[in-house]
């Protein structure tokens, strides 16, 4: 089957980059493409982070303590979530290359093994939450707030399998140039998370009043929804037959293994990669703990605020994966290096803009969070510094996810080992602990990172896109 031509689906070939354009028309029309399918995985990105910011504000204004346990439960969900989250990557970058290549059936085929992987992965991930609380006392929290946050993190764990299945099949629509059906999901489960949220963290009516750990009940409902739609949705698609969504991958698990290895070996990279990252600020957290629970509370509400604009950028992220490994899968150089430089560039433009606004109302968004002035007052400061810094570092995340595209599996990884474990904890202990800075010196150790991570990366893209991607490209253009 010949390579399709990007006209599928939300692009259209008024939009689709022709054969030897170039100069202004040409990146017009990548642009043009990049936007269409950003702005739904953005909005889809953004609502898993809008659910979190529901779920910190529901139990701020419930309790100041409930809001603490919350805070430090979700770090050993979160630490493990995030290693599995890129554990299942390497799904989104077969599809694309696939989906480019004209492969129709192995785009389903990369789903078919995605699910239950996911769901294997996620298991593991309960497991480990299981023992949130012994984890949380092993990093030197007080008996409460390990015993407390203990049994939020034990909830979370209900949803990890969820999470991951859902995620799977976001990576296939998404991979197949169809991301509206997971940015409509989103939507839905937002709505349901602020209905469950309300009646399980105060105890509507019948309900019982459960505070933090209510809200954990409403996370895995509301994952639980999503993974069973999700699943349903791409089973019946009306052109299942012509990606192969029910055909039989392999004979035999031996058989069904090897042909996912590709897959996995991406999913490694990225994994590791996304799970030091959130490694060392789940360390940053818990740097945080040990400062008091105000600084903790202002810390967490400054970094939920970030995380949201982060998604964001983790979906123009998405987006450029899939440009890159579109093009990749056409064996298109050319096209597919113009594609990650636009990726990066609208990412600039887009959390410069952001990070500016953040800078302006801080307060007010802070003010959301509760209604304890000195807590708010720290909230704001850290909020406005944070716009500083998210330019920066989702530029690395953006180029990372171009990489991903073109086939590259370790070095990013190495450069996330070097920013934030050899670079932003060091500083973080240096700024925040030993010379008292608070939570303000951790995040100036975050901007540190962020700089240096954004120019390396950034150095070993153009490298690798002139070469033609990982490997090389048999017959460039």
């Amino acid at each position: 089957m010949p390579p399709h031509t990007d006209d599928t689906n939300i692009m259209s070939t008024a939009h689709a980059p022709a054969a030897g354009q170039r100069g202004v028309a040409l990146y017009r029309a990548h642009l043009s493409e990049l936007v269409r399918l950003a702005l739904p995985t953005m909005v889809q990105r953004g609502g898993v982070l809008t659910m979190s910011v529901v779920d910190t504000m529901m139990v701020g204004n419930y309790s100041a303590q409930e809001l603490a346990y919350q805070a430090i439960g979700y770090v050993p969900f979160s630490f493990m979530l995030l290693f599995l989250l890129g554990g299942i990557m390497g799904q989104l970058v077969v599809t694309s290359n696939a989906f480019g290549a004209g492969d129709d059936t192995a785009c389903g085929a990369a789903w078919r093994r995605g699910v239950p992987y996911a769901a294997a992965l996620g298991l593991l991930g309960f497991v480990f939450c299981l023992f949130g609380g012994p984890i949380l006392a092993l990093t030197g929290q007080t008996a409460e707030l390990a015993r407390e946050g203990g049994k939020v993190s034990m909830v979370l764990g209900l949803a990890m399998p969820f999470v991951l299945i859902t995620v799977a099949g976001g990576y296939f629509l998404e991979g197949i140039k169809r991301p509206v059906p997971g940015m409509v999901l989103m939507i839905a489960a937002n709505l349901l998370n602020i209905l469950a949220n309300w009646l399980l963290v105060f105890g509507i009516g019948p309900f019982p009043e459960m505070g933090a750990v209510g809200s954990a009940v409403a996370t895995a409902i509301v994952w639980t929804f999503q993974a069973l739609i999700i699943t349903l949705y791409i089973w019946h698609l009306r052109d299942r037959q012509r990606f192969g969504v029910r055909a039989r991958v392999a004979a035999g698990w031996r058989a069904f293994w090897r042909g996912g290895a590709r897959q996995r070996e991406l999913g490694y990279a990225a994994g590791a990669s996304m799970g030091t990252e959130n490694a060392a600020f789940s360390i940053m957290q818990l740097m945080a703990g040990t400062m008091g629970a105000l600084a903790l509370g202002s810390y967490t509400i400054a970094f939920n605020v970030f995380a949201v604009s982060f998604m964001a950028a983790v979906g123009i992220s998405t987006a450029t994966a899939v440009r890159v490994g579109f093009y990749y899968g056409q064996r298109d150089r050319h096209q597919m290096e113009v594609a990650g430089w636009i990726g990066l560039g609208f990412n600039l433009a887009v959390m410069t803009v952001l990070g500016g606004l953040l800078m302006v109302v801080g307060e007010p968004i802070a003010s959301i969070y509760g209604d304890n002035g000195e807590l708010i007052v720290l909230a704001a400061g850290l909020i406005g510094f944070i716009g500083l810094v998210l330019p920066f570092d989702t530029a690395q995340t953006v180029v990372a996810g171009g990489l991903r595209g073109m086939g590259e599996t370790w070095v990013p990884t190495g450069f996330h080992v070097i920013s934030y474990f050899l670079i932003m904890l060091p500083l973080a202990w240096l700024f925040g602990l030993h010379w008292e800075r608070g939570p303000q010196g951790l995040l100036e150790a975050f901007l540190i990172a962020s700089l240096f991570s954004a120019a390396v990366i950034s150095l070993r893209f153009r490298v690798l896109a002139r070469r033609g991607g990982a490997g090389g490209l048999a017959n460039p253009e």
